[in-house]
């Protein structure tokens, strides 16, 4: 039986990491404030029969679907909040496992980086997938496990405060967040994406 890694509700996609996700995606892309879940599976494989039960159950577009060497994640949204979650509840039915039975999630380290140097972001974004920082704005960084938390804690940032989504992996053995704009902004942002991810640590 899949291990199930992670079980995530998310309720209205922000704009930005809504396209941060959508810029990699091969599936049927999401719009802002769809809802959407993403499920993680160990061993990677078993994932493919998970998302053959989402989508033959409701009417949800599957966006992402990525098998690694250990771990297999499914994305899928709907304007309909129903939806997404009868298809998540039909995963689940399938697997013979409870919402709660997913992996509570480990903050790995929770840094800020005030007044960036010039270097510095230069270093950054010669590896960023979002948005540019720029020297002198402040900097947030996250890692957990699984990684898939990752998109939680950035949409939730990005509902708090205005900040700049610079880069969110949510694929592999952690996941990361880079967070920057104004400092107050970023230690608003920082504060709703940690939040997040310790309101459901074990």
């Amino acid at each position: 039986m899949a291990e199930l890694r992670s079980f995530i509700f998310i309720d209205q996609l922000q704009p930005q990491t809504l396209c941060y996700m959508a810029s990699g995606m091969r599936g049927r892309l999401p719009r802002t404030n769809m809802a959407a879940q993403i499920i993680e599976v160990a061993p990677g494989l078993d994932i493919e029969p998970l998302t053959d039960v989402a989508l033959k159950h409701a009417d949800v577009g599957g966006g992402m679907l990525v098998v690694e060497r250990q771990f297999g994640t499914l994305e899928f949204h709907s304007r309909s909040t129903s939806s997404v979650k009868a298809a998540a509840r039909a995963v689940l039915d399938e697997l013979e496992a409870d919402e709660g039975d997913a992996m509570k999630p480990k903050v790995l380290a929770a840094k800020m980086v005030t007044r960036v140097d010039p270097v510095h972001a230069f270093l950054i974004n010669r590896n960023k997938a979002g948005s540019m920082i720029l020297p002198g704005e402040s900097l947030f960084v996250l890692e957990m496990q699984p990684a898939s938390y990752a998109i939680l804690a950035t949409n939730e940032a990005e509902k708090a405060a205005e900040i700049k989504v610079v880069d969110y992996r949510m694929i592999g053995a952690t996941g990361r967040v880079y967070l920057s704009g104004e400092e107050s902004d970023v230690r608003m942002g920082a504060q709703a994406a940690e939040r997040a991810i310790r309101a459901l640590e074990g």
